[in-house]
Protein backbone atom coordinates (compact mmCIF):
# COMPACT_ATOMS: atom_id res chain seq x y z
CA UNK A 1 0.00 0.00 0.00
CA UNK A 2 2.85 2.41 0.70
CA UNK A 3 3.85 2.49 -2.98
CA UNK A 4 0.62 1.44 -4.65
CA UNK A 5 0.46 2.11 -8.41
CA UNK A 6 -2.38 3.40 -10.53
CA UNK A 7 -3.64 1.01 -13.22
CA UNK A 8 -2.62 1.53 -16.83
CA UNK A 9 -5.26 0.76 -19.47
CA UNK A 10 -4.12 -0.13 -23.00
CA UNK A 11 -7.12 0.16 -25.33
CA UNK A 12 -7.32 -1.30 -28.82
CA UNK A 13 -9.46 0.03 -31.66
CA UNK A 14 -12.10 -2.69 -31.24
CA UNK A 15 -12.78 -1.70 -27.63
CA UNK A 16 -10.89 -4.54 -25.97
CA UNK A 17 -8.34 -3.44 -23.40
CA UNK A 18 -5.73 -4.67 -20.96
CA UNK A 19 -5.25 -3.39 -17.42
CA UNK A 20 -1.73 -3.51 -16.00
CA UNK A 21 0.57 -1.39 -13.81
CA UNK A 22 4.11 -0.12 -13.57
CA UNK A 23 6.50 -2.92 -12.69
CA UNK A 24 7.63 -2.74 -9.07
CA UNK A 25 4.68 -0.65 -7.88
CA UNK A 26 2.36 -1.92 -5.16
CA UNK A 27 -1.15 -3.26 -5.55
CA UNK A 28 -2.71 -6.23 -7.34
CA UNK A 29 -4.06 -6.51 -10.87
CA UNK A 30 -6.16 -9.68 -10.93
CA UNK A 31 -9.43 -10.82 -12.45
CA UNK A 32 -11.20 -10.26 -9.14
CA UNK A 33 -9.70 -6.83 -8.40
CA UNK A 34 -10.55 -5.59 -11.91
CA UNK A 35 -14.05 -7.12 -11.74
CA UNK A 36 -14.64 -5.19 -8.51
CA UNK A 37 -13.96 -1.98 -10.42
CA UNK A 38 -16.18 -3.10 -13.30
CA UNK A 39 -19.13 -3.34 -10.91
CA UNK A 40 -18.25 -0.26 -8.87
CA UNK A 41 -21.05 2.30 -8.47
CA UNK A 42 -23.28 1.09 -11.32
CA UNK A 43 -26.97 0.30 -11.64
CA UNK A 44 -28.25 -1.87 -14.49
CA UNK A 45 -25.06 -3.41 -16.02
CA UNK A 46 -26.91 -3.92 -19.32
CA UNK A 47 -27.45 -0.19 -19.68
CA UNK A 48 -24.76 1.98 -18.11
CA UNK A 49 -25.75 5.42 -19.35
CA UNK A 50 -22.91 7.68 -20.52
CA UNK A 51 -23.25 10.98 -22.43
CA UNK A 52 -22.19 9.50 -25.78
CA UNK A 53 -22.97 5.78 -25.48
CA UNK A 54 -24.98 3.20 -23.55
CA UNK A 55 -22.62 0.46 -22.37
CA UNK A 56 -23.62 -3.14 -21.73
CA UNK A 57 -21.19 -4.67 -19.19
CA UNK A 58 -23.13 -7.90 -18.66
CA UNK A 59 -21.09 -10.06 -21.06
CA UNK A 60 -17.64 -8.61 -20.31
CA UNK A 61 -15.09 -11.39 -19.75
CA UNK A 62 -11.85 -11.00 -17.80
CA UNK A 63 -8.72 -13.06 -18.50
CA UNK A 64 -5.48 -12.98 -16.52
CA UNK A 65 -2.54 -12.41 -18.86
CA UNK A 66 0.50 -12.34 -16.63
CA UNK A 67 1.12 -11.57 -12.98
CA UNK A 68 -0.33 -8.06 -13.13
CA UNK A 69 -2.25 -7.86 -16.42
CA UNK A 70 -5.92 -8.57 -17.12
CA UNK A 71 -7.58 -8.45 -20.54
CA UNK A 72 -11.25 -7.43 -20.86
CA UNK A 73 -13.51 -7.98 -23.87
CA UNK A 74 -17.18 -8.40 -24.62
CA UNK A 75 -18.55 -4.92 -23.84
CA UNK A 76 -21.30 -3.75 -26.16
CA UNK A 77 -22.22 -0.20 -27.12
CA UNK A 78 -25.71 1.09 -27.86
CA UNK A 79 -26.76 4.51 -29.18
CA UNK A 80 -26.97 7.27 -26.56
CA UNK A 81 -30.38 8.10 -25.12
CA UNK A 82 -32.49 11.00 -26.37
CA UNK A 83 -32.16 12.75 -23.00
CA UNK A 84 -29.47 14.51 -20.99
CA UNK A 85 -28.95 13.93 -17.30
CA UNK A 86 -28.87 17.18 -15.34
CA UNK A 87 -27.44 17.32 -11.82
CA UNK A 88 -28.51 20.33 -9.77
CA UNK A 89 -27.97 21.24 -6.12
CA UNK A 90 -30.09 23.26 -3.72
CA UNK A 91 -29.80 24.39 -0.06
CA UNK A 92 -31.96 22.47 2.43
CA UNK A 93 -31.35 23.96 5.86
CA UNK A 94 -28.27 23.39 7.99
CA UNK A 95 -26.36 20.52 9.56
CA UNK A 96 -24.06 20.08 12.53
CA UNK A 97 -22.05 17.06 13.67
CA UNK A 98 -20.51 16.59 17.10
CA UNK A 99 -18.08 13.76 17.92
CA UNK A 100 -16.54 12.83 21.24
CA UNK A 101 -15.14 9.83 23.09
CA UNK A 102 -16.98 8.15 25.94
CA UNK A 103 -14.93 5.54 27.80
CA UNK A 104 -15.36 3.35 30.84
CA UNK A 105 -17.84 0.92 32.35
CA UNK A 106 -21.19 0.73 30.48
CA UNK A 107 -19.81 3.04 27.78
CA UNK A 108 -22.51 2.15 25.24
CA UNK A 109 -25.41 2.66 27.64
CA UNK A 110 -23.94 5.93 28.91
CA UNK A 111 -23.32 7.19 25.38
CA UNK A 112 -26.91 6.40 24.38
CA UNK A 113 -28.24 8.23 27.42
CA UNK A 114 -26.03 11.30 26.95
CA UNK A 115 -26.87 11.54 23.24
CA UNK A 116 -30.60 11.34 23.84
CA UNK A 117 -30.38 13.83 26.71
CA UNK A 118 -28.66 16.38 24.46
CA UNK A 119 -31.38 15.98 21.84
CA UNK A 120 -34.17 16.17 24.42
CA UNK A 121 -32.71 19.24 26.14
CA UNK A 122 -32.08 21.21 22.95
CA UNK A 123 -35.52 20.21 21.59
CA UNK A 124 -37.08 21.75 24.71
CA UNK A 125 -35.04 24.92 24.21
CA UNK A 126 -36.21 25.10 20.59
CA UNK A 127 -39.83 24.75 21.71
CA UNK A 128 -39.44 27.49 24.32
CA UNK A 129 -38.18 29.86 21.63
CA UNK A 130 -40.92 28.94 19.18
CA UNK A 131 -38.50 27.24 16.79
CA UNK A 132 -39.29 24.19 14.67
CA UNK A 133 -38.07 20.77 15.85
CA UNK A 134 -35.06 19.03 14.32
CA UNK A 135 -35.60 17.98 10.71
CA UNK A 136 -33.42 14.91 11.24
CA UNK A 137 -31.31 13.37 14.02
CA UNK A 138 -28.72 10.64 13.55
CA UNK A 139 -26.98 9.06 16.57
CA UNK A 140 -24.21 6.54 15.90
CA UNK A 141 -21.95 5.00 18.53
CA UNK A 142 -18.81 4.10 16.64
CA UNK A 143 -17.12 1.07 18.16
CA UNK A 144 -20.41 -0.57 19.08
CA UNK A 145 -20.92 -1.84 15.50
CA UNK A 146 -23.58 0.81 14.97
CA UNK A 147 -23.34 0.51 11.18
CA UNK A 148 -24.33 -3.19 11.33
CA UNK A 149 -27.86 -2.58 12.64
CA UNK A 150 -29.50 -5.78 13.91
CA UNK A 151 -26.42 -7.80 12.88
CA UNK A 152 -24.13 -6.06 15.39
CA UNK A 153 -22.19 -8.46 17.62
CA UNK A 154 -20.96 -5.90 20.10
CA UNK A 155 -19.74 -7.06 23.47
CA UNK A 156 -19.70 -4.80 26.52
CA UNK A 157 -17.70 -2.01 24.87
CA UNK A 158 -15.60 0.13 27.17
CA UNK A 159 -15.06 2.93 24.69
CA UNK A 160 -17.16 4.38 21.89
CA UNK A 161 -17.07 7.51 19.79
CA UNK A 162 -20.37 9.33 19.96
CA UNK A 163 -21.28 10.80 16.56
CA UNK A 164 -24.31 13.01 16.91
CA UNK A 165 -25.49 14.66 13.68
CA UNK A 166 -28.54 16.91 13.38
CA UNK A 167 -30.34 18.89 10.70
CA UNK A 168 -32.55 21.98 11.14
CA UNK A 169 -34.00 24.74 8.90
CA UNK A 170 -32.39 27.42 11.08
CA UNK A 171 -28.67 28.04 11.55
CA UNK A 172 -29.45 29.77 14.86
CA UNK A 173 -30.96 26.57 16.27
CA UNK A 174 -27.87 24.52 15.46
CA UNK A 175 -25.57 27.16 16.94
CA UNK A 176 -27.49 26.59 20.18
CA UNK A 177 -27.04 22.80 19.77
CA UNK A 178 -23.29 23.23 19.27
CA UNK A 179 -23.06 25.33 22.42
CA UNK A 180 -24.72 22.61 24.53
CA UNK A 181 -22.19 19.89 23.65
CA UNK A 182 -19.36 21.12 25.89
CA UNK A 183 -21.39 21.14 29.12
CA UNK A 184 -22.18 17.44 28.66
CA UNK A 185 -18.53 16.65 29.42
CA UNK A 186 -18.77 18.14 32.90
CA UNK A 187 -22.44 17.70 33.76
CA UNK A 188 -23.40 14.29 32.41
CA UNK A 189 -21.85 10.79 32.38
CA UNK A 190 -18.21 10.45 33.49
CA UNK A 191 -15.71 9.41 30.85
CA UNK A 192 -16.96 11.79 28.16
CA UNK A 193 -13.92 13.46 26.62
CA UNK A 194 -12.06 14.24 23.41
CA UNK A 195 -14.58 16.49 21.66
CA UNK A 196 -13.27 16.33 18.08
CA UNK A 197 -12.32 19.76 16.78
CA UNK A 198 -13.75 21.61 19.77
CA UNK A 199 -17.19 23.16 19.48
CA UNK A 200 -18.87 21.73 16.35
CA UNK A 201 -19.42 23.97 13.33
CA UNK A 202 -22.75 24.60 11.59
CA UNK A 203 -22.73 24.11 7.80
CA UNK A 204 -25.32 24.60 5.06
CA UNK A 205 -26.83 21.29 3.94
CA UNK A 206 -26.71 20.91 0.15
CA UNK A 207 -28.85 18.34 -1.64
CA UNK A 208 -28.41 16.87 -5.10
CA UNK A 209 -31.36 16.73 -7.48
CA UNK A 210 -30.88 14.85 -10.75
CA UNK A 211 -33.35 14.77 -13.62
CA UNK A 212 -33.60 14.10 -17.37
CA UNK A 213 -34.26 16.66 -20.10
CA UNK A 214 -34.96 15.95 -23.78
CA UNK A 215 -31.99 16.71 -26.00
CA UNK A 216 -34.34 18.37 -28.46
CA UNK A 217 -34.79 21.17 -25.94
CA UNK A 218 -31.07 21.93 -25.81
CA UNK A 219 -28.76 23.52 -28.36
CA UNK A 220 -25.14 22.34 -28.20
CA UNK A 221 -22.25 24.56 -29.28
CA UNK A 222 -18.53 24.97 -28.69
CA UNK A 223 -16.92 28.36 -28.16
CA UNK A 224 -13.29 28.52 -29.27
CA UNK A 225 -11.13 31.61 -29.65
CA UNK A 226 -14.12 33.88 -29.75
CA UNK A 227 -16.01 31.81 -32.32
CA UNK A 228 -19.13 29.76 -31.67
CA UNK A 229 -19.54 26.44 -33.49
CA UNK A 230 -22.80 24.50 -33.55
CA UNK A 231 -22.48 20.79 -32.77
CA UNK A 232 -24.58 18.17 -34.50
CA UNK A 233 -25.60 15.47 -32.05
CA UNK A 234 -25.15 11.78 -32.97
CA UNK A 235 -28.22 9.67 -33.52
CA UNK A 236 -30.00 8.75 -30.29
CA UNK A 237 -32.87 6.55 -29.23
CA UNK A 238 -35.04 5.91 -26.19
CA UNK A 239 -33.33 3.63 -23.67
CA UNK A 240 -34.56 0.06 -24.06
CA UNK A 241 -33.42 -2.84 -21.91
CA UNK A 242 -34.57 -6.48 -21.99
CA UNK A 243 -37.89 -6.89 -20.21
CA UNK A 244 -36.79 -10.17 -18.63
CA UNK A 245 -33.21 -10.20 -17.30
CA UNK A 246 -31.01 -13.30 -17.60
CA UNK A 247 -30.79 -15.34 -14.41
CA UNK A 248 -27.97 -17.66 -13.26
CA UNK A 249 -28.36 -21.43 -13.53
CA UNK A 250 -30.00 -23.17 -10.60
CA UNK A 251 -27.58 -25.03 -8.31
CA UNK A 252 -27.38 -28.80 -8.58
CA UNK A 253 -27.05 -30.97 -5.52
CA UNK A 254 -27.93 -30.72 -1.88
CA UNK A 255 -26.92 -27.78 0.30
CA UNK A 256 -26.02 -29.41 3.60
CA UNK A 257 -23.38 -26.95 4.86
CA UNK A 258 -22.99 -23.21 5.30
CA UNK A 259 -20.12 -20.78 4.76
CA UNK A 260 -19.89 -16.97 4.91
CA UNK A 261 -20.15 -15.23 1.54
CA UNK A 262 -16.55 -13.97 1.83
CA UNK A 263 -15.35 -17.57 1.30
CA UNK A 264 -17.17 -17.72 -2.03
CA UNK A 265 -16.92 -14.19 -3.39
CA UNK A 266 -15.40 -10.74 -3.24
CA UNK A 267 -17.62 -7.66 -3.11
CA UNK A 268 -17.43 -3.91 -3.42
CA UNK A 269 -19.98 -1.18 -2.78
CA UNK A 270 -20.40 2.50 -3.48
CA UNK A 271 -22.98 5.23 -4.02
CA UNK A 272 -25.26 6.41 -6.79
CA UNK A 273 -26.85 9.54 -5.32
CA UNK A 274 -29.12 8.27 -2.56
CA UNK A 275 -28.76 4.70 -3.84
CA UNK A 276 -25.95 2.23 -3.19
CA UNK A 277 -24.81 -0.73 -5.23
CA UNK A 278 -23.10 -3.91 -4.08
CA UNK A 279 -21.21 -5.89 -6.71
CA UNK A 280 -20.61 -9.55 -5.78
CA UNK A 281 -18.07 -11.51 -7.87
CA UNK A 282 -17.75 -15.29 -7.40
CA UNK A 283 -14.23 -16.56 -6.67
CA UNK A 284 -15.04 -19.51 -8.94
CA UNK A 285 -17.87 -19.93 -11.51
CA UNK A 286 -19.10 -23.06 -9.70
CA UNK A 287 -19.94 -20.96 -6.63
CA UNK A 288 -22.24 -18.51 -8.41
CA UNK A 289 -25.41 -20.69 -8.56
CA UNK A 290 -25.26 -21.16 -4.79
CA UNK A 291 -24.63 -17.46 -4.20
CA UNK A 292 -27.51 -16.47 -6.49
CA UNK A 293 -29.85 -18.99 -4.86
CA UNK A 294 -29.14 -17.45 -1.45
CA UNK A 295 -28.88 -13.75 -2.30
CA UNK A 296 -32.33 -12.89 -3.58
CA UNK A 297 -33.48 -9.25 -3.45
CA UNK A 298 -35.75 -10.19 -0.54
CA UNK A 299 -32.80 -11.58 1.43
CA UNK A 300 -30.77 -8.42 0.77
CA UNK A 301 -33.69 -6.27 1.94
CA UNK A 302 -33.78 -8.24 5.19
CA UNK A 303 -29.99 -8.24 5.72
CA UNK A 304 -29.57 -4.52 4.93
CA UNK A 305 -32.88 -3.38 6.41
CA UNK A 306 -31.10 -1.02 8.83
CA UNK A 307 -29.92 1.21 5.96
CA UNK A 308 -32.94 1.08 3.63
CA UNK A 309 -35.58 3.80 3.77
CA UNK A 310 -38.61 2.18 5.48
CA UNK A 311 -41.00 3.51 2.81
CA UNK A 312 -39.02 3.97 -0.41
CA UNK A 313 -36.21 1.46 0.08
CA UNK A 314 -36.05 -1.45 -2.37
CA UNK A 315 -33.45 -3.78 -3.91
CA UNK A 316 -32.95 -4.81 -7.53
CA UNK A 317 -30.60 -7.56 -8.77
CA UNK A 318 -28.83 -8.17 -12.10
CA UNK A 319 -26.69 -11.07 -13.32
CA UNK A 320 -23.45 -10.53 -15.28
CA UNK A 321 -22.66 -13.88 -16.98
CA UNK A 322 -19.33 -12.69 -18.39
CA UNK A 323 -17.76 -11.96 -14.99
CA UNK A 324 -19.72 -14.57 -12.94
CA UNK A 325 -21.13 -11.82 -10.77
CA UNK A 326 -24.27 -10.21 -9.41
CA UNK A 327 -25.03 -6.53 -8.98
CA UNK A 328 -27.47 -5.28 -6.37
CA UNK A 329 -28.90 -1.76 -6.33
CA UNK A 330 -30.15 -0.64 -2.92
CA UNK A 331 -32.49 2.24 -3.62
CA UNK A 332 -32.84 5.03 -1.04
CA UNK A 333 -30.31 3.46 1.31
CA UNK A 334 -27.96 6.35 2.15
CA UNK A 335 -30.06 8.73 4.22
CA UNK A 336 -30.00 11.32 1.44
CA UNK A 337 -26.56 10.41 0.13
CA UNK A 338 -23.30 12.35 -0.07
CA UNK A 339 -23.09 15.59 1.87
CA UNK A 340 -26.85 15.54 2.49
CA UNK A 341 -26.59 12.40 4.65
CA UNK A 342 -25.95 12.58 8.39
CA UNK A 343 -24.52 9.05 8.57
CA UNK A 344 -20.89 8.07 9.17
CA UNK A 345 -21.08 6.07 5.90
CA UNK A 346 -23.01 8.37 3.54
CA UNK A 347 -21.74 6.57 0.42
CA UNK A 348 -22.34 2.94 1.37
CA UNK A 349 -18.63 2.10 1.21
CA UNK A 350 -18.96 -0.45 4.04
CA UNK A 351 -22.14 -2.16 2.79
CA UNK A 352 -20.27 -4.86 0.86
CA UNK A 353 -18.19 -5.71 3.94
CA UNK A 354 -21.40 -6.29 5.90
CA UNK A 355 -22.89 -8.47 3.16
CA UNK A 356 -19.74 -10.64 2.99
CA UNK A 357 -20.66 -12.06 6.41
CA UNK A 358 -24.03 -13.44 5.32
CA UNK A 359 -24.18 -17.28 5.48
CA UNK A 360 -24.57 -19.13 2.17
CA UNK A 361 -25.89 -22.70 1.99
CA UNK A 362 -23.58 -24.93 -0.09
CA UNK A 363 -22.87 -28.66 -0.50
CA UNK A 364 -20.49 -30.15 2.02
CA UNK A 365 -17.81 -30.81 -0.60
CA UNK A 366 -17.60 -27.06 -1.40
CA UNK A 367 -17.43 -26.20 2.30
CA UNK A 368 -14.62 -28.72 2.73
CA UNK A 369 -12.64 -27.10 -0.10
CA UNK A 370 -12.80 -23.73 1.67
CA UNK A 371 -11.66 -24.79 5.15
Amino acid sequence: YEHIGFPIVEVSADGQFTVNKVEGSGGLISELSVAEQLLYEIGDPRAYVLPDVICDFSQVKLQQQGKHAVRLHGAKGLPPTDQYKVSATYPDGFRCTASCLLAGIDAVAKAERVSQALINKTSELFSQRGWAPYTDVDIELLGSEATYGAHARRADCREVVVKLAVRHPSKQALVLFAREIAQAATGMAPGLTGIVGGRPTVYPLIRLFSFLVDKSRCSVAIEYQGQRYAVELPASAPLLTPAVPIEPAKPEGRADASVPLVKLAVARSGDKGNHSNIGVIARHPDYLPWIAEALTPEVIVDWMDHVLDPIHGRVERWYLPGSHSLNFLLENALGGGGIASLRIDPQGKAFAQQLLEIPIAVPQHIADQLT
